[in-house]
């Protein structure tokens, strides 16, 4: 969904900042450093933690990562493997950043993604959480299913990924020439796909060994795919690194639904409709849902259990993970970052590199003021942020539930508004339907969220304990639960909730370190690019949502790999690139 679809190989080459590369072919002990903390619940059952004085273990490494999100972890276990000491520093006692998982009386939530795709996929045309896993070498058993349920103003159905599964659904909500314009569509973004897939995301580099471990590597398949797309295919594909939009108009697509439900699609995927996504991402997306065999896959055992693997592959290396750990500031020696310093007051040497997985903006407060350069600072000060998010988090029976219930609903409840409109868009996710172990027996775990569309200046300055922060919360949260009452059903009630937990923009800001609890940069295609990796600062760099290539677990995953590749040799690289095949 909006959070996290696993995705594609992107057609985008970065343009590359001057990065350093070191070498070290040493392999060492796996370290899990956990702080024994004190704790305190928050709303979303995250944790926030009071530090001990005392760092655990050996306080430096080749490479201190700041936050334990997707992109960290990537970047982290990559750089294990790659023979780095790295160490990872994480506020929380539990690690994954907004894709942990929690458990309150026996319930696991997800606090984040839950619509994935491509897990199992390998090679160069798999996704790049899919290619990091296999680089690590860990696995993550997955359960596939093909379907979720929609709830529109026109009514509801069952939307099925596949070829032809999707006319139905046309012939009843569109136009009468509907059916035509989405095999209008599909025949000509389909043979794009082949374009769109053939540079893998973990050959990208940010320096110019991107010639050699992306371009020269990769070269003949991108070539044998413009042969094989013809002329007017071809054609096409120069349009991957446009806005989604633009393919649209070309085609002169007028049915309202067809637009719509591109408009939503686009959304779940990235966060934006179709004029803010890239072409490359929408056409390699219709590539996996909408080709003979498709289906998608939710991890067993939960989202958390995608954090565990990308642990367990950087443990396995020598990565080292510090929970409990709070980043108060990144420390500047002889005009480079040598270091953190934490809450504790404990400093943690970098002897090579700082990587921070925080947003841009709150790596910018880690930043003593002098040390930024004026444009620096005016560039992320002027990047327009996403809004926030509202979640509901449910345990209750299944007694009296039917049992086909299924994973994913999506309600929404105005078109005209559009799908990025506040209030209008209820993603439901009900994981314990295909993984039972999330919940009690005979109970179900549910999360509803509004993602990015809930504006944190409703709720900015409010004192968490007042009753105008609970009856907002009441107000706000209304639309999740009728969303729920509506996909679930007769059975369900509101009341035989055995736990019940609301989120707001607060949360996000105060669990997940997240400035105004954001979900991350407003940048639309083809009117901005993402920044890169490096930074003003030697020795410091960036990954996550507020890095190329953008917003979700496909593109923070990618974000993580690219900066492991760039810090090491493009002969270590390209060793890797074999390895994985």
């Amino acid at each position: 969904m909006a959070l996290g679809l696993v995705f594609p190989s992107f057609m985008q080459v970065h343009q590359p900042p001057s990065l350093c590369s070191f070498n070290s072919s040493t392999v060492r002990k796996t370290v899990l450093a956990r702080n024994s903390n004190g704790q305190e619940p928050s709303s979303t059952g995250s944790i926030a933690v009071k530090e001990k004085k005392a760092f655990p273990g050996k306080p430096e490494a080749d490479v201190v990562v700041i936050g334990s999100g997707i992109a960290g972890l990537c970047c982290a276990g990559l750089l294990a493997r790659y023979g780095q000491d790295v160490l990872v520093l994480e506020s929380h006692d539990l690690p994954g950043g907004a894709a942990h998982s929690f458990e309150i009386k026996g319930y696991k939530f997800d606090s984040g993604p839950s619509l994935f795709s491509g897990f199992q996929s390998r090679g160069p045309q798999a996704n790049p959480l899919a290619q990091v896993l296999d680089a690590l070498g860990v696995s993550l058993p997955c359960v596939k299913y093909d379907s979720w349920m929609v709830y529109i103003p026109e009514g509801e159905f069952l939307s099925r990924i596949g070829p032809t599964e999707f006319f139905k659904d046309l012939e009843k909500y569109g136009t009468p020439n509907a059916v035509q314009e989405w095999k209008k569509l599909l025949d000509a973004i389909l043979p794009m796909s082949a374009a769109a897939m053939a540079l893998p995301p973990l050959s990208i580099r940010g320096d110019f060994g991107v010639l050699s471990t992306a371009a020269a590597r990769y070269a003949p398949s991108l070539l044998k795919s413009f042969v094989q797309m013809g002329p007017q295919g071809a054609l096409g594909a120069t349009k991957l690194l446009r806005p989604f939009s633009e393919v649209i108009d070309s085609l002169e697509l007028k049915d309202p639904f067809i637009r719509n439900w591109v408009d939503l699609l686009s959304f779940l995927l990235a966060g934006v409709k179709t004029n803010g996504i890239l072409s490359a991402e929408m056409v390699y997306m219709f590539a996996e849902w909408y080709k003979p065999g498709s289906c998608l896959e939710y991890p067993l055992h939960g989202t958390g259990a995608v954090v565990d693997a990308l642990v367990q592959g950087m443990k396995k290396f020598g990565g080292r993970l510090s929970l409990g750990s709070h980043v108060e500031k990144i420390v500047i020696e002889n005009d480079r970052a040598s270091g953190v310093k934490l809450r504790s007051g404990q400093f943690v040497r970098a002897k090579k590199a700082v990587i921070s997985n925080a947003s841009m903006w709150d790596t910018l407060k880690l930043l003593p003021k002098e040390v930024v350069p004026k444009s620096y600072l005016d560039r992320v000060n002027t990047t327009p942020q996403c809004e926030s998010f509202m979640h509901l988090h449910l345990g209750f029976d299944a007694e009296g539930i039917r049992e086909d219930l299924g994973i994913h609903h999506i309600v929404v409840n105005d078109w005209e508004r559009g799908v990025d409109a506040d209030q209008n868009v209820v993603l439901i996710s009900i994981p314990s339907v295909l993984s039972p172990d999330l919940a009690p027996p005979g109970k179900h775990v549910l999360h509803a969220y509004l993602p990015g569309t809930e504006p944190f200046g409703l709720w900015e300055g409010l004192d968490r304990r007042s009753t105008e922060y609970k009856n907002l919360k009441a107000e706000r949260s209304e639309v999740m639960w009728r969303a729920v009452e509506r996909a679930i059903g007769a059975g369900f009630s509101r009341d035989k909730c055995e736990v019940k937990l609301v989120g707001t923009p607060l949360t996000h800001q105060r669990f997940l370190r997240r400035n105004r609890g954001t979900y991350g940069p407003a940048i639309e295609a083809g009117k901005n690019s993402f920044p890169g990796h490096s930074t003003p600062i030697p020795q410091l760099y960036c990954c996550g949502d507020s890095t190329f290539p953008g917003i979700g677990v496909p593109a923070v995953a990618a974000s993580g790999a690219i900066v492991a590749n760039s810090l090491v040799s493009v002969s270590q690289h390209s060793q890797l690139l074999d390895a994985i095949g």
